[in-house]
């Protein structure tokens, strides 16, 4: 039979199957993490009698409305949900979306994976069109599976659709972000870093509208601020959700146009031509490594700073309003955090800088591994560079990457907090930050040890202990779950640094454990074949 009589298939279908095989795991992990944490939430509310008096005193609170959002509906299981959990998710979902656009876009397309795939009829436009569609759809799977399972705990129906829908609504929008970026940027990093950007200035600007009454008229321009402007299980305004929808319908029209006027492997912002060559930090692979990661260091740098700045600006203030309050002093201790003073507060913020610094680690990794993937290896290896020396550098940079991260982590949170006059001192702010330097180890052990025997999955399983082990302890603290299981996670065996002295026998515990986890990895590494 000859090739002109062989029956077809149009194109669309197939690569909707594609773009759903290489996203579904991350998406049926986040739809799941969100409607567990809502259901769980929800759950917990009927347990606790919260006094009016404390629910009002909060509300006003200009501290807690900048780092949780505006309190709305605080007496209703569904409300409290929300201004507990609302902020948290729809960053989860915009950092889920964003990221897994520019991965199945602008990643598959730098590995050169789509010039054979658009080599027959499938156009890239169409190609775009399909995987973002696919995108979209998961968002929108994890709003409805939180509205449904806050119904099913004992919410109102009203409130909990709206809620869903304005979580879909904010990962539809940085399912476009993502998407836009993978045009106009020549390099999946550069993608991420400028959807990145967006991100953390529409959190930014979302909190200083909440934090500052004259300046509430600027969550209209940020997605999560037209989130919470919502206000669901109060005011139901789905007016907010639908400025946020267009915007992202918007957006999604000019990623289509742009990708109809680039060629495959091609960027709106092409790269200058010509320009001479920079060989700075090239005369070595540990040198290399560091020259790698500093730009996606500054990045990261510049986020956490920002927010631990932020943090130590309401130091005080939040530590007078728990004073007043005890009762949700009681409240967070439930959830695993220690409040109450300033060297608690701050210990109970260093704690979660664990999560940011592991997952850099862990990301720094799987890119090893995708440039692995990439063949950007072969030719390295090929000369006289024993992979042991390769590995080494690139895990012995990331480590001294998070630590700069953690020290500027440190040293922003004690600024702030001595502008607000709330007395923490240097020396306690950086013992704070470096304490959770074990679990940071942890995630780099795991990351390795994944990149020896399952270069697929080393962002996961790197991040794991810190992003995994966080959750595992807010989880089971909130319903009490046996000591056995609490003790699960690195961040039980976490002293309350500064408030408390170190936690020596567990942090090298910890630290062996990291060790026996990289020389496994390391050993792995050296016995597989490089991924094709």
């Amino acid at each position: 039979m000859s090739t002109a009589t062989l029956p077809s298939r149009p194109p669309g279908p197939a690569l909707a199957a594609l773009a759903l095989r290489q996203i579904r795991r991350g998406a049926v992990s986040v739809t799941a993490g969100c409607a567990g944490m809502s259901a769980l939430v929800v759950t917990m509310y009927h347990d606790q009698a919260l006094d009016p008096a404390a629910l009002e005193a909060l509300a006003r609170n200009p501290a807690i409305r900048t780092l949780f959002g505006e309190p709305v509906a605080l007496d209703d299981p569904g409300g409290f949900t929300v201004w507990r959990t609302g902020a948290i998710l729809a960053v989860l979902l915009a950092v889920w979306s964003s990221l897994a656009a520019t991965r199945i876009l602008r990643g598959e397309e730098d590995a050169g994976r789509w010039h054979l795939l658009l080599s027959g009829r499938t156009t890239l436009t169409g190609a775009v069109r399909a995987h973002l569609g696919v995108l979209a759809a998961v968002p929108l799977a994890a709003g409805a599976a939180v509205a449904a399972a806050m119904i099913a705990a004992g919410a109102s129906a009203g409130g909990s659709l709206l809620h869903g829908a304005g979580l879909a609504a904010a990962g539809f929008f940085f399912v476009a972000v993502g998407g836009l970026t993978a045009q106009l940027f020549p390099s999946r990093s550069a993608a991420n870093g400028a959807a990145a950007a967006v991100m953390v200035l529409g959190l930014l600007t979302r909190m200083v509208g909440d934090g500052l009454t004259e300046l509430a008229w600027l969550r209209w321009l940020s997605p999560f601020g037209l989130v919470a402007l919502t206000r669901p299980f109060g005011a139901d305004r789905w007016l907010p959700l639908g400025v946020l929808a267009v915007a992202a319908l918007l957006l999604l029209a000019l990623t289509a146009w742009l990708a109809a006027r680039r060629d495959v492997g091609g960027a709106i912002i092409a790269t200058a031509g010509g320009r001479p060559a920079r060989t700075t930090l090239l005369g070595s692979v540990t040198a290399f490594a560091v020259r790698r990661t500093l730009r996606p260091l500054a990045g990261w740098v510049a986020g956490v700073a920002a927010y631990y700045l932020l943090i130590g600006l309401v130091t005080r203030s939040m530590t007078d309003f728990l004073t007043a309050n005890p009762q949700f002093t009681e409240m967070a201790a439930q959830a695993g955090f220690t409040l109450g003073t300033v060297e608690g507060y701050a210990a109970t913020l260093f704690a979660l800088l664990a999560i940011p610094a592991g997952v850099f680690v862990a990301a720094r990794l799987a890119a090893l591994a995708a440039d692995e993937t990439a063949h950007r290896l072969a030719l390295l290896l090929a000369a006289p560079v024993t992979r042991t020396r390769l590995l080494a550098a690139e895990a012995a940079t990331a480590t001294g990457a998070a630590l700069v991260l953690i020290t500027v982590a440190g040293v922003a949170l004690w600024a702030g907090s001595a502008v607000a006059g709330a007395g923490l001192t240097l020396g306690d702010a950086l013992a704070g930050a470096l304490n959770v330097v074990p679990i940071v180890l942890l995630c780099l052990g795991a990351a390795v040890l994944a990149l020896g025997w399952m270069p697929r999955i080393v962002a996961g399983v790197g991040a794991l202990p810190a992003a995994g082990g966080f959750l595992w302890q807010v989880v089971a603290d909130s319903i009490d779950a046996p000591a056995w299981i609490g003790v699960l996670s690195p961040f039980a065996h976490l002293a309350a640094v500064p408030a408390s002295s170190p936690g020596w026998r567990a942090a090298i515990v910890m630290t062996g454990v990291a060790a026996a986890a990289a020389l496994v990895g390391a050993v792995g590494y050296r016995r597989r074949d490089l991924r094709t």
